[in-house]
């Protein structure tokens, strides 16, 4: 660690301490770990969002923002269990430690996907000193994304050798799926259902394939469709109108604009910062 490094890490810590203690801020000390629980959710959140825009001031904002949040509840559970700031850093540190004896250890491994593979096995052996011999697939929070949740078990599958060997795999199994879909239609809406949710599961699975996230994808895709159908709004609006008196041939012209618009501005060179000095 740099000087740099541990001088700003020594102050947050000190800031966090300062807000809860005596002479701090009333509303930091009025906190515990369950009434910060949403603040964390909503700051991961937005650090997710913060690394897809490409922005590295705006991302290294947010993930300070998260690890002073990460540090505050450490200082939280401390105060209630006496495992706090030290502890749990120790903790995670055996733990890496240990998941990498091909670094810290004499075991080798030839590529990051045995490396995952490894790591896998020996959270496994971990998972099962209690006497129970728990699944490769681990357990997943309940509230993860589904997106998420369908590639992390794909991921957790493959490293142990249940996958596709290719691409050609996955791509026919996004067909077979589609193609099932298909079938289902005219019949009970349970069925269709299930055909649509093994489909989303078949390309998330390409998706992994691929090393693309799913779920960052999915967002940005859903950001362009917000964009582009506000351009329409836009656009019928300047004639006085909205979506519902419009038709869909009229609003598809005004779609189209708006794609030919996000390409221009995607093609156009960003423009020069202005040099302080």
């Amino acid at each position: 660690m740099t000087e740099p490094e541990r001088l700003a890490f020594e102050r947050l810590v000190g800031v966090c301490r300062r807000l809860r203690g005596p002479e701090g801020c009333p509303w930091d000390r009025e906190q515990t770990l369950e009434s910060m629980t949403p603040y964390l959710t909503e700051e991961a959140v937005e650090t997710v969002e913060a690394i897809a825009s490409g922005d590295a001031e705006h991302a290294a904002e947010e993930l300070g923002d998260l690890g002073f949040l990460v540090i505050f509840c450490l200082e939280l559970l401390g105060e209630r269990s006496g495992l706090g700031l030290a502890p749990a850093l120790q903790m995670a540190s055996d733990k890496l430690v240990r998941r990498h004896p091909h670094v810290y250890g004499g075991a080798k491994v030839a590529d990051g996907e045995q490396a995952y593979k490894q790591w896998q096995e020996i959270k496994k052996t971990e998972k099962s000193r209690g006497g129970a011999t728990p699944s490769l697939l681990g357990e997943q929070p309940k509230g993860l994304p589904a997106l998420v949740a369908a590639y992390r078990l794909q991921e957790k599958a493959a490293a142990v050798g249940f996958d596709w060997p290719d691409l050609t795999g996955p791509v026919a199994k996004i067909h077979e799926e589609l193609a099932e879909v298909e079938a289902a239609l005219p019949g009970a809406e349970a069925a269709t259902a299930r055909e649509i949710g093994d489909l989303l599961f078949a390309t998330v699975n390409l998706a992994r394939k691929l090393r693309i996230d799913p779920e960052r994808e999915l967002r940005a895709t859903s950001l362009r469709f917000r964009e582009r159908f506000l351009h329409v709004e836009r656009r019928l609006a300047e004639s006085g109108r909205t979506p519902t008196q419009s038709n869909l041939e009229e609003m598809d012209v005004f779609w189209d604009e708006a794609k030919r618009l996000e390409r221009e501005r995607a093609s156009s060179p960003a423009p020069e910062r202005e040099n302080p000095s």
